[in-house]
């Protein structure tokens, strides 16, 4: 091919490349200057990876733990990433085509060979029309907005579950130590009693009864433990721990204060993620309509190039453009479907404010019943099922009552200190539930939401690497 033949060709390499280079570098400021909407989002980079607590466990550690080392956090960095490879995908500029085409070769008589050959060297570039790449980004950035928003809900779920996972454990520590404290007052009742079968003061029924409130009381001894290992599990499985190698959970559960009830729940829900996001999803589909409306108009394809004559030893340049005609595809579907995803979007956010304040109606409830509970059990109730214990162990020493009563007044008490165990547990979870609900949690979650990240560690990027 001749030397002009080349010269050209590199030409219009060069022209292309030029262009798109610039393109691109435009669209990489504005991606880079595009604000996220959650700005309670961090993005600081946590140095290293919080080591299993091996002694006592308080509230904020147990939340700490929960936002640096839960499992299901810890795929967000990675669906940021990917967002952000496809916001810079749908940015791109299409791929310019390389043309060569060699005519009237191999023909017969002046034809023959290559002496009469017409070589053409054509460089096309297809050129998005209608605004098709800006509006692809837009729909690209709406996504990666949203995989944040699932990242702020998937954040609260994770504090909210160790909040509820931590009270468990406190829940079955007491109730372990109380389940002790009943074995222990059963083995005193049974040595008491065989005292008195001894003595002729009682029947060997009494003894019987005895032996086997003792029994009962170690077979629920087992049972808290059993439930206090699978609490502790469930607690270390918040954080991404495979066994609970903590000593103890340490905190005031009994500490329980009036519930504040919002009064405008749809007010209250606003700032929950599962909530705010349908305005980001919205508006997507918005994007995502104009999208397919401006798929509808056709794209062209202009080249130029260049053609060599062999027989006369002469070159021109050769212009080219190509456009569809948009007689059968319009993109009617196209533009149906998202209108139709549009108008389900409207029906979702409707769904999901019914549905999040029916639970917040139900959490609210729980947790107003179970501070009633809770202050009545321990304000009323407990104190008057220990004087009633305390007096029948005296009237029963002193031979006023029948063992049978002892043990109906003790089993009274222990059920209502269990009770009273479970009324405060309930309210715990029902108070981080709520909190979940509104988006608004506690002081020690916000503390803990601090050393959140959506960067994935350096030490995962080597392995990656």
């Amino acid at each position: 091919m001749h030397r002009k033949t080349y010269a050209l060709l590199l030409a219009a390499l060069g022209a292309f490349a030029g262009c798109r280079a610039a393109d691109e570098s435009s669209i990489h400021t504005r991606s880079a200057v595009a604000p996220d909407r959650p700005a309670n989002v961090q993005s600081t980079q946590v140095n290293e990876t919080l080591a299993e607590p091996t002694g006592v466990v308080t509230l904020r550690d147990a939340l700490v733990l929960a936002v640096s080392g839960n499992p299901e956090l810890a795929i967000y960095p990675y669906e940021l990433r990917a967002a952000d490879a496809r916001a810079l995908q749908a940015g791109l500029l299409p791929n310019p085509e390389l043309e060569v085409e060699i005519e009237s070769v191999g023909g017969a008589g002046d034809r023959s060979g290559f002496d009469g050959a017409e070589t053409t060297v054509r460089i096309g570039q297809p050129i998005e029309l209608g605004g098709k790449r800006t509006k692809r980004a837009r729909v690209a950035q709406f996504d990666k907005e949203l995989t944040r928003w699932d990242y702020e809900a998937a954040r609260l779920d994770a504090i909210r579950d160790a909040a509820q996972a931590f009270v468990a454990v406190q829940a079955a520590q007491d109730r372990v130590a109380l389940a002790r404290q009943v074995v222990e007052l059963s083995e005193q009742a049974r040595a008491a009693a065989a005292q008195r079968v001894q003595a002729g003061r009682d029947s060997p029924v009494d003894e019987l009864r005895a032996e086997v409130a003792l029994s009962t009381s170690r077979i629920e001894l087992k049972k808290s433990e059993k439930a206090l290992a699978a609490a502790r599990h469930a607690l270390a499985a918040v954080w991404g721990g495979r066994a609970a190698v903590f000593d103890a959970a340490t905190g005031d559960l009994y500490e329980v204060s009036p519930p504040a009830v919002p009064e405008d729940s749809a007010a209250a829900i606003a700032a929950n993620p599962d909530i705010a996001r349908w305005e980001s999803q919205e508006q997507r589909q918005r994007a995502v309509l104009r999208l397919e409306k401006a798929n509808a108009v056709p794209d062209v394809t202009v080249g130029a190039g260049v053609q060599r004559f062999e027989e006369s030893d002469d070159s021109a340049v050769v212009l080219g453009m190509g456009v569809p005609i948009p007689l059968f595809d319009r993109n009617q579907g196209g533009i149906r479907e998202a209108t139709a995803e549009l108008g389900k979007v409207h029906r979702q956010v409707e769904a999901a404010q019914v549905r999040t304040l029916a639970a917040l109606s139900e959490a609210s409830a729980a947790l107003a019943s179970a501070y009633e509970e809770a202050t009545i059990l321990r304000n009323d109730v407990l104190p008057k099922a220990e004087q009633a214990f305390v007096a029948a162990q005296d009237g029963y020493r002193q031979g006023k009552f029948d063992y049978l009563y002892v043990l109906d007044t003790q089993r009274t008490l222990f059920e209502t200190q269990a009770g009273y165990i479970d009324a405060v547990e309930a309210y715990h979870k029902a108070s981080a539930e709520v909190q979940r609900l509104i988006g608004a949690p506690s002081t020690e979650a916000n503390e803990a939401l601090s050393v959140s990240t959506l960067t994935p560690s350096s030490q995962e990027d080597s392995h990656e690497e």
